[in-house]
């Protein structure tokens, strides 16, 4: 097939889990199928990061990311029925790329990586799919209002009501794209039961199992263990987790007197963590490769409140022979089972007892990574995976 791909971000370098996702599934779609690629790059994207998509895709067409908070995306905001978040997706520049494109070449469809830059596809392509010229597939990797609807619930009085006109505001144009679409994708199960169609596909995340390996991980039965927490510090979901461990879940740990360290991985990390640096803590945001990361930790912490979608953090520790402790909303359509697979606690307490059992417990460390392991082997290759979506492909 001959496919064009529109994506609100440049799949490179691998610093979160959308990247991962989409540049597995370009690299793995390549090997049979024809594809460019229209997205946005970020200005800490360098020439280097677009090479390293050339690898796979016949074009890679790049727009300079706009700065979302300006004063002119909240005015134009307050003043339309957009969203904050599509406003500062709307991209003249993206629009000519993608006119042209599909007016010049062939392409037996389009795909979307998240609703928010699908405003930017011609108004041909959006009409109902009997009258539109190329079918569009629209990969959801979230939903959308209801992440931001959380951090609403958690913002001052004074702001609550503007926030949450704005997530009406995200919701309608969710919906609105969602119906649009020829064929729609979700990550998990979770998802698929709250976007209001009946045909939607569900393709989750997946782990390259070549890279992340548990015969690199070493399980220490002696001296410190290193308890992990990762992400990208650029979304709130990571900075409100990291600021739970710290306060909460860490002194507690720390009461045990036990031989262990926090090993806090991500780039820029906000000066407010750092500035909780306690006893035992580690920062790093020297981050190369996620897979050597987790060469130096045995347990992975993450207490995950806000969020949708799959955790890639979750899945790539599994992968890697790194017990996992997170909360029920952590491993939400996994398939991963509390006390099998990874442990789970839903409150402060509930957590740090967990990683506290594994630090004594090696037993039950080496159980759960095994099963872990096995798990991901089973559902989340991305050779599976893609098969699944070049399905969907021949279904639009």
């Amino acid at each position: 097939m001959k496919i064009l791909m529109v994506a609100s971000f440049l799949p490179f370098p691998l610093f979160s889990g959308g990247q991962i996702r989409l540049y597995n599934i370009i690299k793995k779609l390549s090997a049979k199928h024809e594809i460019t690629l229209i997205c946005e790059k970020r200005n800490y994207q360098t020439d280097r990061d677009i090479e390293e998509l050339q690898k796979f895709c016949k074009k890679v067409l790049t727009v300079e990311r706009k700065e979302q908070w300006s004063l002119s995306n909240i005015i134009k905001t307050g003043f339309s029925f957009n969203s904050f978040l599509v406003t500062g997706h709307v991209s003249k520049e993206m629009q000519k790329l993608i006119k042209d494109e599909t007016k010049n070449e062939n392409y037996d469809l389009i795909h979307v990586e998240t609703f928010y830059v699908m405003q930017n596809l011609p108004k041909t392509l959006l009409l109902t799919a009997s009258l539109r010229s190329l079918p569009v597939v629209l990969v959801e990797h979230n939903i959308e209002h209801l992440v931001y609807k959380k951090y609403a619930d958690k913002a001052s009085f004074m702001l609550k009501p503007l926030l949450y006109l704005d997530v009406l505001k995200l919701k309608r144009l969710e919906r609105l794209f969602w119906q649009k679409a020829t064929k729609l994708v979700a990550v998990s199960e979770i998802e698929k039961k709250l976007m209001n169609r009946s045909d939607v596909v569900v393709i989750p995340n997946g782990v390259d199992l070549d890279k992340f390996k548990t015969k690199n991980i070493k399980l220490k039965t002696e001296g410190k263990k290193t308890v992990l927490f990762i992400g990208d510090f650029k979304w709130m979901q990571n900075i409100d987790a990291v600021e739970q461990i710290l306060s909460k879940i860490w002194p507690i740990i720390l009461e045990e007197n036990l031989k262990t360290k926090l090993l806090i991985v991500g780039k820029k990390i906000p000066q407010k963590i750092k500035s909780f640096g306690k006893e035992g803590i580690i920062f790093d945001e020297n981050i190369l490769d996620s897979a050597d990361v987790y060469k130096r930790a045995d347990i992975l912490l993450a207490p995950i409140r806000i969020g949708g979608g799959t955790s890639f953090k979750i899945l790539e520790a599994m992968a890697s022979g790194v017990a996992v402790v997170t909360t029920d909303l952590g491993i939400e359509g996994l398939g991963a089972v509390n006390g099998k697979q990874v442990l789970v606690g839903n409150n402060e307490n509930e957590l740090a007892k967990q990683v506290i059992r594994l630090i004594k417990e090696n037993n039950l460390l080496r159980e759960l990574t095994k099963n872990a392991r096995n798990l991901i082997e089973k559902k989340y290759d991305w050779e599976k995976i893609v098969s699944v979506l070049e399905s969907v492909y021949k279904s639009a």
